[in-house]
């Protein structure tokens, strides 16, 4: 278990901290991350990583000459902001646009692609691509759909040093889409990992069994059996890659591979050679030439005892920047070219002039209040749910949720607070409250209750009075925007079970004449009862879809947090009319 921290909400910016003092040779820190210290290259193509805290050495361990230019890192297993992400990369690149890489996360794809979005508006080019490496949670059929797991690192250096070598963004895109096509991984774990300030791990496994195809998330394994010697190990890891090789590789013998043997994060590193002793004679009576094998800790889940082993069949392209030199904290390879510093002038950060003054109408101010009322209520209500919406959440996924919706919710009262201070109407507290829930909670939750706010925002404006049909409208829009951002549909098992019959609800009450406090809580009736038939589901998107089965009979913790929450609000709204 994590034994050492302070406040555990501040445990992943601690470390972050730390690190970046303990490693100025390579990094210097930005906001949301941090980026290569050295100089940078004009008009180079900039590789920006990033996920979740709990990985190291991935993602901020692997930022330096031959590897990533910049590291976007979020909370503990849940992805950075989109704020993040674009402070970073815009401090990372030079010129040649920006290549952002991540795990196939929901919450990650979200933030990623709106930074993607956001650096375009800011004139810089960027392309994005979600590693999907990890074969055991979905078929092959389903590949896209596949998590990123250790892959992420072969992935990643193919990618950089395809940068460093001067080649323009697209050709970069290119060959990460061709690495990732033909990267592998599997693994197996003995344990659990437990979250810095929680008493219990994520999952356990029987005492003499181990979980088979699990997640660096805490996700459990997708089935369990005797724990195996490190021989049946090994042959269990090489035997079930050999069984599905990639397009264009007809077969195993007479391919060349990088290999990576991973460490999940206790399982020692003699341990891991024995096993990969046995790696090794397997690929080798296989017929596979493995070039750079590595084996260590590389992609970890804080303190899970497990191993996997990932494997990128190689053609000539993919082995020279596999074999390139790369200088970072936590992996080195070969010698790379010596490089000055980054002057003062590089590392100034680009400020903002700050806010232009808010306008809006005292209707809208007023309209304002209610909205931080209700944002209060949204705090306390969470708050005092976060435990029960954690457990929930780890049946079947990583056990996040109460968490993230708790710095999420914490951050948006904050931001409100501070902008009904400057005098802002409805439209501009709340599009403040939603960047701040965005950008405090991360993750897919995170993204998706930025969209709601900024929806209610939208429709709310900062001048009008806002009228019921102006509410439900905005309610409308926040379901059709969290739809098309995330993807899912009602019978999906997500927040979305709850959000269309609480929008439609709404809009039908107000429509026949209801006053917005009765047709409210009309509509959070139906948003309960919604959310309480979610135990009925079985999961058909994110973390949960590998194990849908243990989440029957358990509502989604997005759908049970998004009922208490229009529940909150309609307090507000029924005290403050």
């Amino acid at each position: 278990m994590t034994r050492l921290y302070n406040d555990p909400a501040a445990f992943a910016d601690e470390a972050l901290e730390g690190f970046a003092a303990a490693h100025r040779r390579w990094v210097r820190p930005v906001p949301g991350g941090v980026v290569r210290a050295t100089a940078k290259v004009p008009g180079q193509v900039a590789v920006v990583i990033g996920g979740g805290s709990g990985h190291y050495p991935a993602f901020s361990g692997l930022v330096g000459q031959g590897l990533a230019h910049g590291a976007a890192v979020g909370n503990v297993f849940a992805s950075p902001s989109a704020l993040q992400i674009r402070t970073v990369a815009k401090a990372a690149q030079s010129g040649g646009g920006v290549m952002l890489l991540y795990g196939n996360y929901a919450g990650d794809v979200l933030h990623f692609g709106q930074a993607a979005e956001r650096l375009a508006a800011d004139g810089i080019p960027a392309r994005t691509l979600a590693v999907a490496d990890d074969l055991s949670s979905a078929a092959p059929e389903e590949a896209h759909k596949r998590r990123g797991i250790a892959g992420d690192l072969p992935v990643f250096k193919v990618t950089a040093a395809a940068a460093e070598q001067g080649l323009p963004l697209d050709e970069v895109a290119r060959v990460a889409e061709h690495a990732n096509a033909r990267t592998r991984s599997f693994g197996i774990a003995f344990s659990g990992c437990t979250l810095p300030g929680a008493d219990h791990p994520l999952f356990t496994v029987p005492e003499g069994r181990m979980a088979v195809g699990l997640g660096i998330h805490g996700e459990p394994g997708i089935g369990e059996q005797a724990v195996p010697t490190a021989d049946e190990a090994a042959e269990l890891l090489v035997s079930t890659l050999l069984k599905e090789l990639p397009d264009g590789v007809a077969g195993s013998r007479g391919q060349r591979a990088a290999v990576i043997l991973n460490g999940l994060g206790s399982v020692k590193y003699e341990e891991l050679f024995v096993v990969y002793r046995r790696v090794a004679q397997l690929l080798d009576d296989a017929g596979v030439q493995t070039v750079d094998p590595e084996v260590g800790e590389l992609v970890t889940s804080f303190d899970m005892a497990g191993v996997s082993l990932s494997v990128t069949w190689l053609d000539d392209t993919l082995e020279a920047l596999w074999t390139a030199p790369a200088d970072t904290p936590a992996y080195r390879k070969g010698a790379v070219p010596q490089v000055a510093a980054a002057d003062a002038e590089e590392t100034s950060q680009e400020t903002d002039s700050g806010p232009e003054p808010y306008r809006a109408s005292d209707d809208s101010r007023r309209a304002a209040g209610i909205a931080l009322d209700a944002l209060r209520l949204i705090k306390e209500t969470v708050d005092a749910y976060t435990d029960e919406l954690g457990r929930i959440d780890a049946v079947a996924g990583d056990g996040d949720h109460g968490i993230g919706m708790q710095r999420g919710a914490g951050g948006a009262h904050e931001a409100a607070l501070r902008a009904q201070e400057s005098g802002a109407g409805a439209r501009s507290l709340l599009t403040e409250a939603a960047d701040a829930w965005a950008d405090k909670a991360g993750g897919t939750s995170g993204a998706l209750w930025g969209v709601i706010l900024r929806s209610m925002a939208d429709a709310l404006g900062d001048t009008d009075r806002p009228t019921p049909a102006t509410v439900a409208r905005g309610v409308v829009r926040a379901s059709d925007g969290v739809r098309e951002a995330g993807g899912a549909e009602v019978g999906d098992k997500t927040m979305v079970d709850v959000l269309v019959p609480f929008a439609d609800t709404l809009g039908r009450q107000i429509s026949e004449g209801a006053a917005l406090p009765a047709a409210w809580d009309v509509a959070a009736d139906a948003a309960e009862t919604a959310a309480s038939d979610t135990a009925r589901l079985l999961p058909r998107m994110g973390r949960a879809r590998p194990h849908a089965e243990k989440s029957l009979g358990t509502p989604d913790a997005g759908a049970h947090s998004l009922a208490l929450i229009v529940r909150a609000v309609h307090s507000a709204l029924a005290h403050r009319r």
